[in-house]
C-alpha cells in the first residue's frame, strides 16, 4: 500500500487476492472474489508508527499506513487505511459491486472525518474489545461508507439490482428453514422462478447459493466464542440443515474440514 494508489479524500474498492483482481479486471462474470478491499486516504491517529500499523480478527485485516505530516481537517497525520473484509458477510453482492470496482470515488469530509474517528478508536482500544463483534462493527462501517459514497451509483441500478438484494435479503432472513427454496423465494418476492433466475447471472443457481448462505452462517457460528456450548446439531439447525449428518457431509464437502474440527481450529486462535 503506498501513497500514489490512493488520493486525497478518495476512496478506492478493489478485489482481495491477485487472481480475483484480474478476475474484476478482465469482467469474468463468473469469478468473484472471496475478499474486497476499501482504501481510504484520511486523517490517522499521530501515535501510529511510520511502518504503520496492521490487526486481523474474525475474516477482518485492518491496515493502517501513515504518509505525510499533520492533516488540517483534523489533529493527527495523513495516511491510508486499507479495511479487507469477506464479500459474503456484505449486504451488497459482488455482482452489484463490480462496476464500482478500482474506481476513485471522492469522499466528503464529514464521512471522512467520521470514518477516520471510528478507526482511531479501534487502533486505541481494539485489543480490549471482542473480535467477533469488532468484525461486526468494522463490517457496519464499511457498508455505511459503500453506500454512502456509491449512493449515486446504486441509485441508478437497474431494478434488477433492487430486486437482487430484496432476494438475498429474504434468504439470509428465512435460511434456518430446511425447506426454504427456488419456489419459496420467487412466491415471496411476486416474481416467476424464471424472473429469479435472471436476478443472479453469475452461473450460480438458487439452491446452491442458499447452501453457501448456510456454510457461511455455519461458519460464523462455529467461529464465535460466545456460542461455543452450542451443539453441532444446534447449529446445524440454526442454519437449516435438515440432519446434523447432513450438515457435517455439507460443511466437510465446502469447506475441507468437519464443523467440529473447523470450530476447534477457530477457537484455538
Amino acid at each position: 500500500m503506498t501513497e500514489p494508489e490512493v488520493a486525497t479524500g478518495q476512496l478506492i474498492v478493489r478485489a482481495s487476492g491477485a487472481a480475483a483482481a484480474r478476475a474484476a479486471i478482465l469482467g469474468d462474470r463468473k469469478t468473484g472474489p472471496d475478499g474486497i478491499q476499501l482504501l481510504l486516504r484520511c486523517t490517522v491517529p499521530r501515535a501510529v508508527a511510520e511502518e504503520g500499523a496492521k490487526l486481523g480478527f474474525a475474516g477482518c485485516v485492518l491496515h493502517v499506513l501513515p504518509i505525510g505530516g499533520h492533516d488540517g481537517e483534523a489533529p493527527g497525520r495523513r495516511g491510508v487505511v486499507m479495511l479487507t473484509l469477506p464479500v459474503a458477510e456484505l449486504s451488497l453482492s459482488f455482482t452489484e459491486l463490480r462496476p464500482l470496482m478500482f474506481r476513485p470515488v471522492d469522499v466528503e469530509a464529514p464521512l471522512r472525518a467520521l470514518f477516520s474517528s471510528a478507526i482511531a478508536h479501534v487502533l486505541a482500544v481494539g485489543a480490549s474489545l471482542d473480535p467477533h463483534g469488532l468484525a461486526h462493527y468494522l463490517r457496519g462501517l464499511a457498508e455505511l461508507v459503500l453506500r454512502s459514497v456509491l449512493r449515486a451509483e446504486l441509485d441508478r441500478a437497474d431494478a434488477l439490482a433492487t430486486r437482487r438484494r430484496e432476494a438475498v435479503r429474504y434468504m439470509r432472513d428465512q435460511l434456518a428453514d430446511p425447506s426454504l427454496s427456488a419456489d419459496q423465494v420467487a412466491e415471496a418476492l411476486y416474481i416467476s422462478r424464471r424472473r429469479l433466475y435472471q436476478l443472479f447471472d453469475d452461473g450460480q443457481g438458487i439452491s446452491e447459493r442458499i447452501k453457501g448462505m448456510r456454510v457461511e452462517r455455519a461458519k460464523t457460528l462455529l467461529a464465535d466464542p460466545a456460542k461455543a456450548a452450542r451443539g453441532i446439531a444446534e447449529i446445524a439447525k440454526d442454519c437449516g440443515f435438515a440432519s446434523a449428518a447432513h450438515f457435517s457431509r455439507t460443511f466437510r464437502k465446502t469447506v475441507g474440514e468437519t464443523p467440529r474440527e473447523f470450530r476447534e481450529r477457530a477457537l484455538a486462535h
